[in-house]
C-alpha cells in the first residue's frame, strides 16, 4: 500500500482586516502618549536621532532647494521604517514585557543573520524601506519636472520656490503642485499605513504587508484619511519648529502607528468567530 505523503506546512495566515470608527485615530494618539510616558528615554531618543539627522541633511543641502527637497522627501517617506523600534516598544508594553534598548536593537540586528525570532529574515524591513525611498525619489523627480516646466523663473533656492511658486500671483502652479503631491502620496500612504508594524509583528512578506495595508485603507477610507491628515499636520508642525518638535512628534506618531495596526488587523490568536467576514 503506498504511503500517504506527509502534509506540507502552510504559509502564514492572511491577516484579517477590521472596520473602525472615525474617532479611532485620536484614540491612537492618546494610547501613543501613554506609551511615550511609560518609556520616555528610548522613545525620545528615536525622535532626537531623526531630528539630528534632519538637521544634518539641512546643513549639507544649505540653500540648494532641490537637494533639500530630495533629502527631506526621501527621509519622510522612509520614516515608518526608522520607527521600527517604536513599534517593538509598543508591542512589548502591550504584552507586559520589558521595553529596553536590547529590544530595539533586536528588532534590527536579526537581519544580519537571516532570522528574527522565527520570523522571516528582517531584510523585509530593508526591502520595504528601499521601496519607499524609490517612491520618494519618484516624487522629487516628478515635482522637479513640473516646476521646471511651468515656473516663470528657475527655482534654485528655497526662497525662489516661495516667491515664484507659493506666492506668485495669477499662477496656479502651487495648486497644481499640491494636487499632484496628493495624488502621488495617496498610494504611498495606502501601501505603508500599517505595513511596517505588520512586518515587525508577523512573518509575512512585503507584498502581503502592502496588500493588507491597502485592504485596511479601502475598508476604512474616512478614518484613515483623517489619520493621514493628522500625520501630515503633526509632521509639518515638527518641521515648522526647526525640527525640535520632531523629538516628541516622531515617537508619538510611531507609537500611534502601532496602535493603528492593532486596531485595523485582527490578532493571530483571535477566536474563530471574530475571523468571519
Amino acid at each position: 500500500m503506498p504511503e500517504t505523503p506527509a502534509p506540507q506546512p502552510s504559509g502564514p495566515e492572511r491577516p484579517t482586516v477590521r472596520s473602525i470608527t472615525l474617532d479611532q485615530p485620536l484614540h491612537w494618539l492618546a494610547l501613543a502618549w501613554h506609551d511615550l510616558r511609560r518609556c520616555p528615554g528610548l522613545s525620545l531618543a528615536h525622535g532626537a536621532v531623526i531630528a539630528l539627522f534632519g538637521a544634518a541633511l539641512a546643513a549639507a543641502a544649505h540653500d540648494r532647494f532641490w537637494l533639500i527637497a530630495g533629502a527631506f522627501s526621501g527621509f519622510l517617506v522612509v520614516a515608518p521604517v526608522v520607527a521600527a523600534g517604536l513599534y517593538a516598544l509598543s508591542r512589548a508594553l502591550e504584552r507586559g514585557e520589558p521595553a529596553s534598548l536590547a529590544l530595539v536593537l533586536a528588532t534590527w540586528m536579526p537581519w544580519r543573520s537571516g532570522a528574527s525570532g522565527g520570523h522571516a529574515s528582517n531584510w523585509r524591513l530593508v526591502r520595504f524601506g528601499l521601496l519607499l525611498a524609490l517612491a520618494g525619489t519618484g516624487w522629487v523627480l516628478t515635482s522637479a519636472a513640473l516646476i521646471t516646466l511651468l515656473a516663470p523663473l528657475p527655482i534654485l533656492k528655497p526662497m525662489d520656490f516661495v516667491h515664484h511658486v507659493v506666492l506668485a500671483r495669477d499662477n496656479v502652479l502651487f495648486e497644481i503642485w499640491l494636487a499632484l503631491g496628493g495624488v502621488l502620496a495617496a498610494p504611498v500612504f495606502a501601501s505603508s499605513a500599517i505595513a511596517m508594524p505588520l512586518l515587525v509583528d508577523r512573518p509575512v512578506g512585503v507584498l502581503q504587508a502592502v496588500l493588507t495595508s491597502w485592504r485596511a485603507v479601502l475598508a476604512n477610507p474616512v478614518p484613515l484619511a483623517l489619520w493621514a491628515a493628522l500625520i501630515m499636520g503633526l509632521t509639518l508642525l515638527g518641521l515648522a519648529t526647526l525640527l525640535v518638535g520632531l523629538v516628541v512628534l516622531v515617537p508619538l506618531l510611531g507609537h500611534a502607528s502601532w496602535h493603528a495596526y492593532r486596531a485595523l488587523v485582527l490578532p493571530q490568536d483571535a477566536p474563530p468567530a471574530e475571523r468571519a467576514p
